[in-house]
């Protein structure tokens, strides 16, 4: 859909309601504007508006939260492993551990 609009004094114009009801746009929506040689392109953008969403405090009972909270100290005991120093070590460490296990089950179940 091709219109004319005229720009104004301060750089303002109107985007018809044929072309804004085309893409989606409502009022208050927010749009990318750049320059692309000697064209304008204007995208429309997706903004996510976080003050809609609740938190996480906001989302769990203070019992669900308590046992969040026991759940992730317990965690923070261990076991783990580390710190590593790159991810060829995070893989040495994990192959160890693998054939360790196997090792482990394979005398189990003897």
């Amino acid at each position: 859909m091709n219109t004319l609009v005229k720009v104004q004094s301060k750089g303002q114009m109107t985007i018809p309601s044929g072309v804004r009801s085309a893409v989606g746009l409502a009022d208050g929506d927010l749009v990318e504007v750049k320059a692309v040689g000697r064209k304008i392109v204007i995208t429309p953008q997706l903004v996510i508006d976080r003050s809609k969403f609740l938190t996480a405090d906001g989302e769990y009972t203070r019992e669900q939260r308590r046992g969040l909270n026991a759940s992730l100290a317990e965690a923070e005991k261990g076991p783990y492993y580390g710190p590593f120093k790159n991810g060829a070590e995070v893989t040495a460490f994990l192959k160890k551990w693998r054939r360790s296990a196997k090792f482990a089950k394979s005398k189990t179940h003897r």
